[in-house]
């Protein structure tokens, strides 16, 4: 498991533990990652939102540039996991 991998299961370890800390982040996600010792690349937007029983997010990830449309059209998957849709 990579870092960056790990520092984000720990950041949904402590919203879930820490209602305080969740609602920061909700509230001003890139100060908050920076204090968590996060690194952000200047001028990244970052925008936190809250799955519940009646929300989804589903986040499209951007496009890649390596792969043609051709291998595109030919990768399949997802994977639905608590409430998130993970593709």
């Amino acid at each position: 498991m990579n870092d960056q991998s790990n520092q984000y299961q720990q950041l949904i370890a402590k919203c879930w533990a820490d209602e305080d800390f969740k609602q920061r982040l909700l509230d001003n996600p890139v100060e908050t990652l920076k204090a968590e010792g996060m690194e952000l690349p200047e001028g990244v937007r970052v925008q936190v939102v809250e799955n519940t029983s009646q929300d989804l997010t589903l986040v499209i990830p951007a496009r890649p540039t390596e792969l043609s449309d051709a291998e595109l059209g030919s990768v399949g998957g997802g994977k639905m996991a608590g409430g998130s849709v993970c593709l």
